[in-house]
């Protein structure tokens, strides 16, 4: 399975309802950092397919776009560590 693949099984895989407790709101940040991840893995291997490819124009903005997914993943995980440390919970994983 490509990561592509495996980001949309992520993304299907979201509850589709707003988290109503502290509970829900740890398990779809879990959730959304795990596809946060996979985002910047795809990210990262389009800039290097396109880095024989594309101008130097194109290849900048990969590498910003891929920057940008790896600090959301970043956010996503202090968020979540926060969010464990207020339902007591000790879980962290991508």
């Amino acid at each position: 399975m490509s990561e592509l693949d495996a980001l949309q099984e992520a993304l299907r895989g979201l509850p589709p309802t707003r988290p109503s407790d502290a509970r829900d709101l740890e398990a779809l940040l879990t959730g959304v950092k795990s596809a946060a991840g996979r985002w910047a893995d795809v990210l990262y291997e389009v800039q290097e397919s396109a880095r024989s490819i594309a101008g130097p124009r194109t290849a900048a903005a990969l590498e910003v776009a891929f920057r940008r997914a790896e600090e959301s993943y970043v956010e996503l995980e202090f968020a979540l560590r926060d969010c464990v440390r207020k339902t007591g919970r000790h879980q962290l994983g991508r």
